[in-house]
């Protein structure tokens, strides 16, 4: 019952979704000199951070190393910075839970536009150093369309979960805080994950993060295939988190305002 209130929320306040997420991209540049230059120079410098500790601090060599690090980077800043702020979001939008009623998972897919629009500029990042490394684009650059839905559903899922036992749980920014620097490392943003022996099949299978980061890379760098049992398993998994996260929500979005 509630999907089927889930779907038609979404029809009746896609106006909302779409003005709000672009008041909130033009919020973030505003007085800023380099104004959205910044969604490329920052993802970009860190690329070059990263690919220099992983070079010449660790001495991993890596095939096509900014390509490999940047693609990691667009992956892993799309699931950090919408899991990252999921756990304050509700109290940060104090004024809008209380004064007036919209679904509070629509506050959360706004950050999640926000987000997947940055995304989308460091993917075309991505496909000018596929040219600027002269890799022959296939066909399987397509699949990178399910790797990232895997993640989406994930994130959107784990979101409104965290969401909502942010209004109750005091401290819990600083625990997602911390586990998300427990996944960072553990996805392979600057190291080829799959490498390692005899745990990498087992870190890949268990992060969804770092499975959605290997099938992109697969895709666009080597022309090949994603793990499809991994992907469909964690898909599922994303949709179940899904349902339930919007479920939570709509059953408790009433004493929200009360709470906050």
């Amino acid at each position: 019952m509630f999907l089927k209130r889930f779907f038609n929320d979404l029809i009746k306040y896609k106006k909302y979704l779409v003005h709000s997420t672009k008041a909130s991209l033009k919020s973030e540049v505003a007085g800023s000199y380099l104004a959205w230059f910044w969604w490329v120079l920052e993802p970009f410098c860190f690329m070059l951070i990263y690919k220099f500790i992983a070079e010449e601090v660790f001495h991993k060599k890596l095939d096509y190393a900014a390509l490999f690090v940047f693609l990691g980077l667009t992956v892993w800043n799309f699931f950090n910075k919408c899991m990252s702020s999921s756990a304050t979001l509700l109290k940060q939008n104090k004024g809008i839970v209380t004064k007036i009623y919209l679904p509070k998972y629509l506050i959360y897919i706004r950050v999640m536009m926000v987000n997947a629009f940055k995304m989308a500029i460091s993917l075309g990042i991505c496909l000018g150093l596929v040219a600027y490394y002269r890799i022959m684009p296939s066909w399987h650059i397509v699949l990178i369309i399910p790797c990232l839905i895997m993640l989406a559903l994930v994130t959107f899922g784990f979101g409104c979960i965290v969401m909502h036992c942010g209004v109750y749980v005091q401290d819990l920014s600083k625990i997602v805080r911390i586990g998300l620097r427990l996944v960072f490392y553990l996805s392979g943003v600057f190291y080829n994950i799959a490498a390692l022996k005899p745990y990498g099949k087992i870190l890949l299978d268990i992060n969804p993060v770092a499975l959605a980061m290997e099938g992109c890379r697969k895709a666009l760098m080597y022309g090949a295939q994603p793990d499809w049992i991994m992907l469909g398993i964690w898909t599922a998994v994303g949709a179940v988190l899904s349902a339930v996260g919007v479920a939570v929500v709509y059953k408790n979005e009433n004493n929200y305002g009360k709470i906050l």
